[in-house]
């Protein structure tokens, strides 16, 4: 299994732009043979989880919206892993979609919120899914910083852990998470045996906000195989099941 992972930039609040850029990695995704292509976290509408953010973009499952983004999705080759904001009866959740060809195979929601996320509710499932005779699950960005949400996975039979990331964060916290957040997730391959495979926003929210990634993949053993460089907007691939190829593209 090929799998590419996408640095995007950030988009708020503008769900027909950001299947727009789904459909543009795609299309460099298809030259690179890639099975299973992965968005950051709360991608589809951005991550703000402002209350009036929450009410005006989040979507339901079933909903004409909803629908309508897999249509526009259902011609694509690959397998998507796609961060949006999920409303379910009077919940809103931060989802990870799994979408093959227009159609909704799974979703996981975030177990371990943040501080900031008191107006999600926490998702209690690790659903584990095959592609091209290879199996994974996700953890979202904080969940990566408590091992049983890794461990939970690893025990479903997964070989490749998808962490989509939302990382716009003020400057200076920014720098100082910079490099930390490869160290989180190495810990996490090294224990469960899995790779891991990260996708984040980059560029600037405004004065204050910037993100820095990263977006790329750990091995087992937690060594950095691929990476997106800082800054840049792009996607690296790899191979899980034979040796380790990586390629890096820009859309």
């Amino acid at each position: 299994m090929r799998v590419g992972v996408c640095q995007t930039p950030e988009i708020l609040g503008d769900t027909d732009a950001a299947v727009r850029v789904v459909r543009r990695f795609a299309g460099q995704a298809d030259s690179a043979e890639v099975d299973l292509l992965v968005f950051p976290e709360c991608f589809l509408q951005g991550y703000l989880v402002t209350d009036q953010h929450l009410r005006r973009e989040a979507l339901e499952i079933r909903s004409p919206g909803f629908r309508s983004v897999l249509r526009e999705l259902a011609g694509l080759h690959q397998t998507l892993v796609v961060g949006m904001i999920e409303r379910a009866d009077a919940c809103y959740y931060n989802t990870a979609a799994v979408i093959n060809r227009g159609r909704l195979v799974g979703r996981y929601r975030k177990t371990f919120l943040t501080g900031g996320e008191s107006a999600l509710t926490a998702g209690d499932g690790y659903p584990v899914f095959d592609c091209a005779g290879t199996r994974f699950g996700i953890n979202i960005c904080y969940d990566t910083q408590f091992p049983q949400a890794a461990a939970a996975v690893a025990a479903g039979g997964a070989r490749v852990l998808l962490v989509p990331a939302q990382n716009m964060m003020r400057r200076e916290k920014a720098i100082w998470w910079q490099d930390r957040h490869n160290e989180i997730r190495a810990r996490r391959a090294r224990e469960t045996g899995m790779w891991l495979a990260s996708a984040d926003v980059t560029g600037e929210r405004d004065n204050e906000r910037i993100g820095l990634g990263p977006t790329g993949f750990l091995s087992p053993a937690g060594e950095v195989i691929s990476q997106v460089p800082v800054g840049e907007i792009g996607m690296v691939t790899v191979e899980i099941n034979e040796p380790t190829q990586s390629n890096a593209r820009a859309p």
